[in-house]
């Protein structure tokens, strides 16, 4: 008989996911709460009249996070995003270049 280990996320008294890794299962509930505070962020600003819209555009952002602070400006692109996003500022600075 084998013995399995299972870390279960739960909000609201319902299982949201079930994992094998505490690190996993961690991070998979820091993401819910990054999605809960968007969503109350979301709800406020009165963009999006459909909660079931916002719920899930607040799951998206939360989901991307790395992606959305790097577009915020409040992280850095990893290397391999940088050499991309360098190499298309370049263009787009020869494009103006040759436009003008």
């Amino acid at each position: 008989m084998a013995v399995i280990i299972k870390y279960v996320v739960e909000r609201n008294g319902a299982e949201k996911m079930t994992f094998t890794s505490k690190a996993e299962a961690d991070a998979y509930d820091k993401m819910l709460d990054t999605a809960d505070e968007l969503t109350t962020v979301l709800t406020e600003s009165k963009l999006l009249t459909d909660d079931n819209q916002t719920e899930a555009l607040a799951l998206y952002l939360a989901q991307h996070k790395d992606e959305l602070l790097v577009a915020l400006g409040a992280k850095k692109p990893a290397a391999k995003d940088k050499a991309v996003a360098d190499k298309t500022a370049k263009a787009k600075i020869a494009a103006v270049e040759q436009a003008a």
